[in-house]
């Protein structure tokens, strides 16, 4: 099975509870407005991985990370590839923190989810909504989004544990590539930098 991702970030602090495994799936046909990742929307962009190279990935690099984050694009466009390398994160003993822009209640609904959600620790769910922006809790753009602890690895005291914060990171190819939560527009004016993604 193959995953189709935009991005792989292998060390960040920005994306969950400490250190993280970061995984950007390419695809989504929620289209929110404001979005500030519309270039991982297209579904023909990015680039497939094995998803037993991704797994491979991952061991290679667990000692260096708490978990595992998988955003996007929309995750559950893909929930069947990311379900295997969500199973085999939690054996490595692991966690995983999903976001997506779907609603729980929604997702539950789809038995073809079933294996993400079960080895999912912690989902943020919900659409961005542009009239709702508020960056006052960790990871989270707009106030509509939900946190669902679904294991017990992680619980409220992340609200008053963790901020949002931005990464800047190059690319061996010396491109700009910006991630995290925040004001991306305003940080950007403060900056003069080309090729810059978000």
């Amino acid at each position: 099975m193959k995953l189709r991702v935009y991005n792989i970030v292998k060390n960040t602090k920005v994306e969950g509870p400490e250190t993280r495994y970061c995984i950007w799936v390419q695809g989504c046909s929620k289209h929110c407005k404001g979005c500030q990742a519309t270039h991982t929307w297209s579904h023909n962009g990015g680039r497939l991985y094995k998803v037993s190279d991704i797994i491979d990935d991952i061991k290679f690099h667990k000692n260096k990370v708490e978990g595992v984050t998988f955003l996007g694009g929309e995750p559950f466009e893909q929930s069947e590839a990311l379900g295997i390398i969500a199973e085999e994160v939690q054996k490595m003993g692991l966690g995983v923190l999903c976001f997506t822009g779907n609603l729980l209640e929604d997702l539950l609904k789809n038995k073809k989810h079933t294996k993400l959600l079960k080895n999912t620790d912690l989902l943020i769910d919900g659409a961005f909504e542009k009239d709702k922006v508020d960056y006052s809790r960790p990871w989270c753009g707009s106030s509509n989004q939900r946190y669902h602890f679904l294991s017990k690895r992680y619980n409220e005291e992340i609200f008053t544990k963790y901020k949002n914060k931005v990464e800047v990171n190059i690319n061996p190819n010396g491109i700009v590539f910006m991630n995290g939560m925040g004001n991306f527009e305003k940080i950007l004016k403060k900056i003069d930098l080309k090729n810059i993604e978000k």
